[in-house]
């Protein structure tokens, strides 16, 4: 018995005690912060924000507005009027009530238009000198022709 006993104490003894594994530490996520509270408000000159700068402006956009092409066309028009009269192409956009973007796509989309007149002109115009070549050539040639003959040349 008392190797009995010994054995037993042994294997109480000799058994491994049980070691937890500790316990993966979990990651708890932050409440992120809105983007307009982490912009640091504009400052000119290093002067120190008021009161006021202290909370984000809100950009007010106004609904987006169409025109049709007959505005388009007024809109311009009283834009170079008042460049014409001596305002910066600027402050005639902004009286317009249009961006700046927005007057030069219009004055580009304009633009071939008005030259499609001026380049139908100048077609027109190289097709009449084409005709009144040839039909100076052929002018010359029955001259040629008739001098040839009074000589005897021919």
């Amino acid at each position: 018995m008392a190797d009995s006993q010994e054995a037993q104490t042994v294997q109480t003894t000799v058994a491994p005690a049980k070691v937890e594994a500790p316990q993966e530490k979990r990651k708890v996520p932050r409440a992120k912060k809105a983007k307009a509270e982490l912009a640091k408000p504009i400052r000119k000159n290093g002067a120190r924000p008021g009161p006021q700068a202290a909370e984000p402006a809100m950009a007010v956009r106004t609904a987006r507005k169409t025109y049709s092409e007959k505005e388009r066309v007024q809109k311009l028009a009283q834009i170079e009027k008042s460049i014409a009269g001596g305002a910066t192409s600027k402050s005639a956009v902004g009286q317009a009530g249009i961006s700046e973007q927005t007057y030069y796509q219009w004055k580009r989309a304009v633009a071939p238009s008005s030259d499609s007149g001026d380049l139908r002109d100048l077609v027109a115009l190289e097709e009449e000198n084409k005709r009144l070549k040839n039909l100076l050539a052929d002018r010359l040639r029955k001259e040629n022709a008739e001098l040839k003959k009074k000589l005897g040349l021919a």
